[in-house]
């Protein structure tokens, strides 16, 4: 599907972005491991969510919309999970494979994950390795580095591990196995990421102990995990498409209601108002364990940063809009650090370049980032999203910046993360 892009000469607009991706992966796979009912309203309604859904449902999991869309989760508790008839088919996410990874280790069945052909090329040994240090026994292609992988779960041990990179769904994956081992887990990060794991295990009742240098220790639970009912979050990484359109445009004030303002998730912020945004939280509360604010971002003028460091983790996913941030920034951005983007559904700093360069940008590629010269103006043009959600919005931000004309092919990939992308971006263009 291609769509055609002009800049707006204006943008405005309140919207609401879709529900967390990052936590509705979560609120499904344990509440499906509780016992009980639990009611998860605002869940992400992407593909990568619905992917993770009908793994569940393949596992024994009960689970239905209700007529108000609010996603009902009947758990069968941490051993109510059955062996799947059929392979489990994780699509194009790269969360449910890992996750479940976890969650199946400490099964005492066998299970078979695989994906599409983007996700089979994914490297999987960052978490199939420290599950095999738990006892668990995993095979896969390239000696389990590439799915598909055969999991025969059964018995694991607790174990003190240090992740080699930041991961966020590796640590989520350790975690899930860890409510099977025998004794306590303990994990170390080089830097912090997005923690809402070790919020939603905390609120269910599971000893999760933080350790100075922020590390933290799972110890396997007593009894049942208890459900846990929640309203998820607007999507911060949905919501930073519109930031990065807002602080840019010329003429732009856009309001985002209920955004998750986690701060292991909310670099984007930070990136943005050190480069000179007009951002604003309001309204600020908690949904459960989580906290929520609105954010009204207005026109700016920006300038060049440095991107690097403990940032990286908390922005990530944010970077390829960012980028378009910095193409019309004044001066220079250095991003580095950010090595794992090359492993995303594309490789995100080679098709990130490559399509900006075709709609004028001064960006140059870096092993683990890029450096990009402020240019003024970008130019409309053709461009591609790869197949890649994230890289499809950052060229439809672009082409609201660009002059002339801007032809996104691929632009359906969206629909892994946003759904509602085209639309938001009719309904703030229309003003």
């Amino acid at each position: 599907m291609r769509k055609t892009i002009h800049s707006p000469r204006r943008l405005r607009g309140s919207i609401e972005a879709p529900g967390d991706k990052s936590i509705s992966h979560r609120a499904a796979i344990l509440n499906a491991i509780a016992q009980g009912e639990a009611a998860v309203e605002n869940f992400q309604g992407g593909a990568d969510c619905l992917a993770t859904l009908r793994c569940l449902r393949a596992l024994g999991v009960k689970w239905d919309w209700d007529s108000q869309g609010t996603l009902r989760i009947q758990g069968g508790g941490r051993f109510g999970l059955r062996e799947s008839a059929d392979v489990l088919n994780a699509a194009n996410s790269g969360t449910t494979m890992r996750l479940l990874a976890g969650l199946l280790a400490g099964q005492p069945f066998f299970s078979v994950l695989t994906g599409d052909a983007s996700l089979r090329s994914r490297p999987m040994e960052r978490v199939v390795e420290p599950l095999r240090a738990m006892g668990a026994r995993i095979q896969g292609r390239a000696g389990g580095a590439r799915p598909p992988l055969a999991i025969e779960g059964g018995s694991l041990r607790g174990i003190r591990y240090r992740l080699p990179v930041a991961s966020a769904q590796v640590k989520s994956a350790l975690s899930l196995a860890a409510l099977y081992g025998e004794g306590e887990t303990a994990l170390e990060e080089p830097a912090a990421s997005r923690d809402h794991t070790e919020r939603m295990l905390r609120a269910m009742e599971v000893e999760v102990l933080s350790e100075d240098g922020g590390g933290l220790r799972i110890l396997p639970p007593q009894r049942e995990l208890t459900p846990l009912s929640l309203r998820v979050p607007g999507d911060i990484s949905a919501a930073a498409f519109w930031m990065v359109a807002a602080a840019v445009h010329p003429d732009a004030e856009i309001r985002l209601v209920g955004v998750g303002v986690n701060p292991s998730r909310s670099g984007i912020i930070d990136a943005l108002v050190g480069m000179g945004a007009s951002i604003i939280l309001e309204e600020e509360r908690m949904w459960g364990c989580e906290p929520v604010a609105d954010i009204v971002v207005r026109s700016s003028s920006l300038r060049g940063t440095v991107v690097e460091g403990s940032l990286i983790p908390r922005l990530i996913d944010e970077i390829p809009v960012l980028a378009v941030a910095a193409c019309l920034a004044d001066g220079e951005t250095v991003m580095r650090e950010a090595g794992e983007l090359r492993l995303k559904e594309s490789d995100r700093i080679r098709t990130t370049v490559l399509e900006l360069r075709r709609l004028g940008a001064s960006i140059q590629e870096q092993p683990d980032g890029m450096v990009i010269q402020g240019v003024g103006c970008l130019k409309g043009g053709a461009c591609g999203s790869h197949g890649d959600h994230r890289l499809a919005m950052t060229l439809a931000v672009a082409g609201l910046l660009a002059q002339g004309e801007t032809v996104v092919r691929g632009a359906e990939a969206s629909s892994v993360s946003y759904p509602g992308f085209w639309s938001h971006l009719e309904e703030l263009s229309s003003y």
